[in-house]
């Protein structure tokens, strides 16, 4: 089955209160980094919380890029629960125009993932998160590239997240996948709630899938993205442990 959503992962319709938690006291590490992955060079703004114990690497959905504010805002939430984020643009700049011409690329799953898995190994050699759990949250198609790349990568990835995912595109990686991985969808999202779950039974992992009630594919309900957002920090803080 062949589902391409008509949507663009950067909708703002729907713009979520500030998470309520403070950060953990200590210094936040915070500065913006690029990662050369291949031919590109990408960029990315790096958050880790004093005392962090990993850090999640997010890859953003269709049309999208690392300044999503449905993917800021989970990452607020995450950094609350004291875990680092890096949130970076899996496509150049000349590739994110070429790709708002006709979309070719952010259905490239390969691609996607081939960058993701860079920024990873990147993350996990550099001072200051070398020695931090790595986790992956994918939104949209990035939720394949996830899961791809965390196949490719093994026991360098320790949890992954998928936010409205299109898990499916991941094909034949689901089996090998074996971080913990949670599926959250919209409940209203009829027709990616199906792939989900054809997805979901093809990982051999430990696995959940959840739905959100009233939510659909981006969440745009009130109160819907929080609860994604809760969701995934509770995910990463009982995976994710220093490497």
């Amino acid at each position: 089955m062949t589902f391409r959503p008509n949507f663009l992962e950067g909708d703002r319709r729907h713009t979520p209160a500030k998470p309520a938690a403070a950060e953990p006291p200590g210094e936040t590490l915070a500065r913006s980094i690029r990662i050369a992955a291949g031919s590109v060079v990408l960029a990315g703004d790096l958050v880790i919380p004093a005392g962090a114990p990993g850090v999640v690497l997010f890859a953003h959905g269709s049309g999208s890029s690392r300044r999503s504010p449905r993917n800021q805002f989970v990452a607020r939430v995450i950094q609350a629960a004291g875990i680092g984020t890096l949130l970076f643009d899996l496509l150049s700049v000349a590739e994110e125009d070429a790709d708002a011409i006709d979309g070719h690329l952010r259905f490239d799953i390969g691609l996607l993932a081939r960058r993701l898995a860079a920024a990873a190994r990147w993350t996990s050699q550099q001072p200051g998160t070398s020695g931090l759990g790595l986790g992956f949250f994918g939104a949209s198609t990035g939720g394949a590239a996830a899961l791809v790349a965390a196949a490719e990568l093994g026991p360098l990835v320790q949890a992954i997240v998928s936010r409205g995912g299109r898990p499916d595109l991941a094909d034949q990686a689901l089996p090998r996948v074996t971080a913990p991985t949670l599926l959250i969808v919209g409940a209203s999202d009829e027709p990616v709630v199906k792939l989900n779950q054809e997805a979901c039974a093809q990982l051999r992992c430990t696995k959940r899938l959840t739905l959100v009630p009233g939510a659909t594919h981006l969440f745009a309900e009130p109160g819907t993205l929080e609860q994604v957002a809760a969701l995934a920090a509770g995910w990463f803080k009982q995976y994710l442990k220093p490497a």
